[in-house]
């Protein structure tokens, strides 16, 4: 078979394998140490977001994140941040910058884990992923979202 084939047939394999993707169930504390399961946003359009306080892009993204989650709160999506950091740091943080959607702590193995279970092959933050209602994973991005790009996506 042709070398140029090969990388057809897997570029078609790599497009189907991620367009079948569907959110795995997982649990973590949230800022309050109470377990969270992601389980209880069924229905909804996620847009999550794994994150750090000492990521300077994650930071200049939650802004936006506060002002899209008031602006489609009502048309059923849900912003979850997941901050691979320490909780103290994290409640802190998330108090100064007046968060309004959920934010769940993960240790670093956690965290990364899962986000690589998402796609996150780079193991980079911020790393977000937007789920239709039905859990299917419709978009991924590494590195700092364009606000305009997610309102592409959650807009449908």
């Amino acid at each position: 078979m042709k070398r140029t084939h090969l990388i057809f047939l897997f570029s078609l394999f790599c497009f189907h394998a991620q367009a079948d993707d569907t959110l795995p169930t997982f649990s973590f504390p949230d800022t309050q140490e109470k377990s969270q399961s992601i389980s209880q946003w069924q229905g909804k359009t996620l847009v999550i977001n794994f994150w750090a306080t000492w990521c300077q892009p994650c930071l200049k993204e939650i802004p936006e994140f506060v002002q899209l989650q008031n602006q489609f709160a009502a048309k059923n999506v849900q912003f979850i941040g997941i901050a691979i950091d320490e909780l103290p740091a994290v409640a802190r943080f998330k108090e100064t910058a007046k968060m309004n959607y959920p934010v769940l702590i993960a240790s670093e193995w956690e965290g990364f884990n899962l986000s690589q279970q998402l796609g996150n092959s780079a193991n980079t933050v911020p790393y977000t992923v937007v789920t239709n209602p039905a859990g299917q994973i419709i978009y991924r991005h590494a590195g700092a979202v364009k606000k305009e790009d997610l309102l592409a996506v959650i807009a449908k």
